[in-house]
């Protein structure tokens, strides 16, 4: 509803549904000026838009822990290490299973994932802390 409401507002259709105000510490709100300054847009756009950007990033983060969660403890394992940039033979080293078992285990992960290769569950996991597995035996 909320969105049908902020749609026919900016039509000109409604009232603005009411505003908002939210407490920015400085730094954040002298940031935000300033690039709603070099962007010639109004600030409270420039804020809305960061605030839904951040909304997005945290349900697709969401989204991807429920995948994560949805792995065997193995899979885990073995996303991990390849995410960390280990070989289908040193993960199987590592985790004493064959070459063939750390495949299996890979592919499944990458379906659950909805994805199609090391290279983007590498992507996709960019910014997750695997430093657990990364351990010297």
């Amino acid at each position: 509803m909320y969105l049908w409401s902020r749609l026919l507002y900016r039509l000109g259709l409604r009232h603005d549904p009411g505003s908002h105000y939210y407490e920015l510490d400085d730094r954040l709100h002298t940031a935000l000026e300033d690039l709603a300054l070099r962007e010639q847009r109004p600030v409270k756009e420039v804020v809305s838009e960061f605030v839904a950007s951040g909304l997005n990033r945290r349900f697709s983060q969401d989204g991807i822990l429920l995948h994560w969660q949805s792995l065997s403890p193995r899979e885990q394992d073995v996303s991990a290490m390849a995410c960390l940039g280990y070989t289908n033979r040193q993960i199987a080293v590592r985790l004493g299973i064959s070459g063939e078992t750390v495949k299996t285990h890979l592919h499944n992960a990458l379906i659950k994932f909805n994805l199609h290769g090391r290279s983007e569950l590498r992507l996709l996991l960019s910014q997750w802390d695997f430093s657990a597995w990364d351990t010297q035996d």
